[in-house]
């Protein structure tokens, strides 16, 4: 059986993360026994919410346990199997965590599933149609749900959840406007992602800027916003909501080192009746199906062309997952095993 490099959670960040907070190990892969699969791992998955997860505080989810592997999302291949639905072979998708092989009990539900690659290519499995791209369409069709015409914005733009929610948002009629950092991403978004605009944050550092931005950009306000930052930025949101606006909460990572994150004028949630929803897409895998087949067709037909950010090898997990909290990467971050 091979070697496994793994990146372990070694002890719990004081503030903001570090290097320090991560290990490097190998261990032997145990033999299989019967019902378990040997993937080895072509991709990891690097997503913010596992920042909160390095918390030993009370979130939606359970924290990550020290002294384990670092928990997320994977693709690979099959290379031994005592399963008899996988085979040798076949390309596949789970939550193997950051490490070079997983050992996987093919018997419990939901725990790896096969995945065409004909179309699709298999990083996309964890971004645009995967848990991000997932995460895009509930926000957009069971919180914002909106008519054609209407103006939508989303911050985080050019990464792998803004930029499935820009192309969802188009095929239905509306006008997209996103909230990226730099030139170089508001470009991809405009040019390559097709929204209607696009405002560098980097430009509009405060509240007034940024408000000031996104009224002349959403002349006719904004109907419903997909929020993956907050801070001052969801404040200027506010400002410009229509009645009855709809805000889909999915991400605070303005705060998750720890640092509170107060909301400027929370009476216009009252005075324009606006809906805000927080919402964790694990818990809403009735929809999975139904979303995972409309992303595929986007990303097959190339009206979602997603932007990938790819870190070479196992030892450059820590250093890239810090990059993307500080906005570094640009479109879906991933590390390259094979």
């Amino acid at each position: 059986m091979p070697t496994n490099r793994q990146i372990l959670l070694d002890n719990r960040p004081q503030g903001e993360a570090t290097l320090a907070n991560f290990k490097l190990v190998s261990t032997e892969t145990p033999a299989l026994q019967d019902g378990q699969v040997l993937v080895r791992h072509h991709y990891l998955s690097l997503d913010p919410y596992m920042r909160g997860r390095m918390n030993d505080a009370k979130s939606y989810a359970a924290c990550q346990p020290l002294g384990q592997v670092f928990q997320g999302g994977t693709v690979g291949e099959v290379v031994e199997s005592r399963h008899p639905r996988f085979a040798v072979g076949d390309k596949v998708v789970g939550y193997g965590g950051w490490q070079e092989y997983s050992v996987v009990d093919a018997n419990q539900p939901g725990m790896l599933k096969k995945v065409d690659t004909t179309r699709v290519p298999l990083s996309h499995y964890l971004g645009a149609v995967g848990m991000p791209g997932v995460t895009a369409w509930y926000g957009l069709n069971k919180i914002i749900a909106p008519k054609a015409g209407q103006t939508l914005t989303v911050t985080a733009a050019s990464g792998a959840v803004g930029s499935a929610f820009g192309a969802l948002a188009r095929a239905r009629g509306c006008r997209v406007v996103g909230i990226a950092g730099g030139p170089d991403k508001c470009r991809y978004v405009t040019d390559e992602l097709g929204f209607d605009a696009c405002i560098d944050y980097r430009q509009h550092g405060d509240v007034k800027s940024m408000s000031a931005a996104l009224k002349a950009e959403c002349p006719d306000g904004i109907d419903g916003h997909f929020e993956n930052v907050g801070g001052y930025i969801l404040d200027a949101v506010l400002l410009r909501t229509n009645a009855f606006a709809r805000i889909a909460l999915c991400g605070m990572i303005a705060g998750y080192d720890g640092q509170p994150l107060p909301m400027a004028n929370p009476a216009l949630l009252l005075i324009n009746r606006i809906r805000l929803e927080g919402f964790i897409v694990s818990e809403h895998m009735d929809v999975w199906p139904e979303a995972l087949a409309e992303l595929g067709q986007l990303v097959g037909s190339g009206k979602l062309r997603p932007r990938e950010s790819i870190a070479q090898g196992i030892e450059s997990a820590p250093q890239a997952f810090l990059g993307l909290l500080k906005g570094k990467n640009f479109g879906k971050q991933l590390v390259k095993m094979v």
